[in-house]
């Protein structure tokens, strides 16, 4: 599997988006895997389960690598974003001391609304410098939260998972954290990760895959679900490599297929094609706008792309002019 890249300086044409899409969901299919999906208690959002416990979480959550403000107004809106994402059902929060304050700020939101016990809190320990102290590390985090418990600590990019491991599993046995995961965004760390994954009994982990990148779906997605393994997925509309891609997508007309997989925008579209992935149990894009937090969360409604939706998706973008 390749990675579409897109130049920075022209936007992608459709026959190169939907050729894109239709060949990498061509290549979720996993053998074994098999979709869990479930309407939540409100009949309204998917879900996926937890492979090591069962406990489903909505597919799409929130990331918060731009929540690191003081102003009152920036602090009111972020906010509002996380106060609508809980209204509308939906409570995977993700942050990292790697994000400014955004943990200070995720702590005060959370207390301000009352709301911690809804949410579905994870965050990540230090992306870089000693650890020499993991216990304090540790306790750093539950300080800036402003919690006494996390529902799932991260080592970030890799960065020092034989420091940390022993006083995340102590912290486990004591109940202060549920679960223990790994992340990364980087695809010269994938052989790393995929290391760890095969030695340690991780329960989650965060990789960047978005339809411009497809390298997670080589090998780390397929060992994650043989593993049992719950994947979070950072930068579902792009990364650093290809850029964001509803920036270059624009105003350009949705495909005709979208109204079939219940996607009126392209956010929506981007989203469902994560998710559609057996392996994905939730996606976190980053936003700071009410209203775009609701179309994200319309990506967990409806039907996600199928076989015979790829099939239809890949005969159409040969059809189309570029």
């Amino acid at each position: 599997m390749r990675r579409i890249h897109v130049p920075v300086e022209e936007l992608p044409t459709r026959r190169d988006f939907l050729r894109g899409c239709a060949a990498a969901i061509a290549a979720t299919a996993l053998p074994g895997a098999a979709l869990s999906d479930e309407r939540d208690a409100a009949g309204t959002l998917l879900t996926r389960p937890i492979p090591s416990t069962g406990e489903r979480l909505p597919v799409i959550g929130l990331g918060t690598n731009a929540y690191s403000v003081t102003d009152p107004a920036d602090l009111a809106s972020r906010q509002a974003v996380v106060a609508r994402l809980l209204q509308l059902g939906a409570k995977v929060i993700d942050t990292a001391r790697a994000y400014g304050d955004s943990e200070l700020v995720i702590g005060r939101i959370l207390a301000d609304l009352e709301a911690r016990d809804g949410v579905f809190l994870a965050t990540k320990t230090p992306i870089e410098g000693p650890l020499a102290d993991p216990a304090a590390v540790v306790a750093e985090t539950f300080r800036r939260l402003g919690t006494e418990t996390v529902d799932l600590l991260q080592i970030h990019n890799m960065h020092g998972i034989a420091e940390l491991l022993p006083a995340f599993r102590k912290l486990k046995d004591e109940r202060r954290i549920r679960y223990i995961g790994v992340t990364t965004s980087r695809d010269e760390q994938y052989p790393a990760l995929l290391a760890a994954l095969r030695t340690h009994p991780f329960d989650f982990v965060q990789v960047d895959y978005s339809i411009a990148n497809r390298n997670a779906a080589v090998e780390v997605l397929p060992l994650a679900a043989d593993r049992g393994v719950a994947v979070l997925v950072n930068m579902p509309f792009g990364g650093r490599r290809d850029g964001n891609l509803l920036r270059k997508l624009g105003e350009r007309p949705l495909p005709p297929w979208a109204k079939e997989i219940g996607a009126g925008s392209w956010a929506e579209i981007l989203l469902k094609y994560v998710v559609s992935h057996p392996a994905i149990t939730c996606a976190i894009p980053g936003t700071t706008s009410v209203r775009n937090v609701e179309i994200n969360l319309r990506a967990a409604q409806g039907p996600l792309p199928d076989a015979a939706m790829r099939r239809r998706m890949e005969d159409d973008c040969d059809a189309l002019e570029t």
